[in-house]
């Protein structure tokens, strides 16, 4: 089966840690063991997030501002894409050796195309980085034009981007051509760099961040994945998350979690978009899609696991 498995932040980056390089490539080495695992008997693409990575390196520009220009987002998000291409890439190759499989992994760093009429273009909404004080927010407001907003839980103030819908890989044909010949390949990091087509030709960055999961759902199209795999930090989507009644689901139909979902059961922040990429996956290819955790990838393919999405059932690819 060809599978498009999208790796959670949490995979790269644990909550809590510094971000050294130490600590990624630990956390990549575990995630490449479960990674590997998958490729030994399944066709995989790897897609990935780059939150704390593009926060970071956009914190890295904050803090050089008077020594070095800063960066528009669009090119921090490729740089993340390649910085963590890297690492997969170091991580894959050792425990493909490992293993003794004749994969090589390679990175693509990929543009997604989003539509110049998207209404998150003129009303930005999506939060991004560090928080600032309130001065320092309507100085950067009043310079260079950004859009502020203040989260009152936190006590301080952040950029805030748009978040368009994702409609097309512009490298989707090098994309397949290095599945074609057998290249374990990384692609669309962090949802992509989102562009515009332009009058004068090519394509033109956007100052914006793309869902990865609704991404990931056009990867896993474009490439015509059997099953779209969501890796994420928890075993399965819940009802009643965190709460005494909570509990996990298994094998369910669409109509019952889009019901599920517009009975507010899925958090816009975290769960809310996997559930719908994985709702939007299932229902226009007819195939399936699994949302679990990294550590039980493998076992929720094979439907020991996780929960599964299908428009006509989970007991079929």
């Amino acid at each position: 089966m060809r599978i498009v498995a999208a790796l959670g932040g949490n995979a790269l980056l644990k909550s809590g840690q510094k971000g050294t390089a130490e600590e990624q490539y630990a956390n990549i080495e575990t995630a490449c063991r479960q990674l590997v695992r998958i490729a030994a008997e399944h066709e995989l693409v790897i897609t990935h997030g780059n939150g704390p990575q593009v926060g970071r390196i956009n914190l890295q520009n904050e803090a050089a501002r008077e020594e070095t220009p800063t960066l528009p987002l669009d090119i921090c998000g490729a740089m993340s894409q390649g910085q963590i291409g890297y690492m997969l890439q170091q991580g894959l190759s050792k425990e493909l050796s490992r293993q003794g499989l004749e994969l090589d992994p390679v990175t693509v760093v990929t543009r997604i195309l989003v539509c110049k009429d998207d209404p998150t273009l003129v009303s930005p909404g999506k939060p991004i980085g560090s928080y600032f004080s309130r001065k320092e927010a309507e100085a950067r407001a009043r310079d260079l034009g950004e859009k502020w907003i203040e989260d009152k839980t936190r006590g301080g103030w952040r950029k805030v981007v748009a978040s368009p819908r994702p409609v097309w890989i512009v490298e989707e044909r090098a994309i397949k051509t290095l599945l074609e010949n057998r290249f374990l390949v990384i692609a669309l990091g962090g949802g992509g760099i989102p562009v515009l087509g332009s009058e004068q030709g090519g394509y033109q960055g956007v100052e914006a961040v793309v869902d990865k999961d609704l991404a990931g759902g056009i990867l896993a199209d474009a490439v015509g994945a059997t099953i779209f795999l969501i890796l994420t930090d928890v075993p399965a989507v819940y009802l009643d998350y965190g709460k005494p009644t909570q509990r996990p689901l298994g094998t369910v139909s669409l109509d019952e979690m889009v019901s599920y979902s517009r009975e507010g059961h899925f958090a816009a922040g975290s769960m809310g978009p996997k559930v719908e990429a994985a709702v939007k996956f299932a229902r226009e290819r007819g195939h399936k899609t699994i949302i679990t955790s990294l550590e039980l990838a493998l076992e929720a393919i094979e439907g020991r696991a996780g929960t599964c999405l299908a428009a006509s059932g989970c007991g079929e690819a």
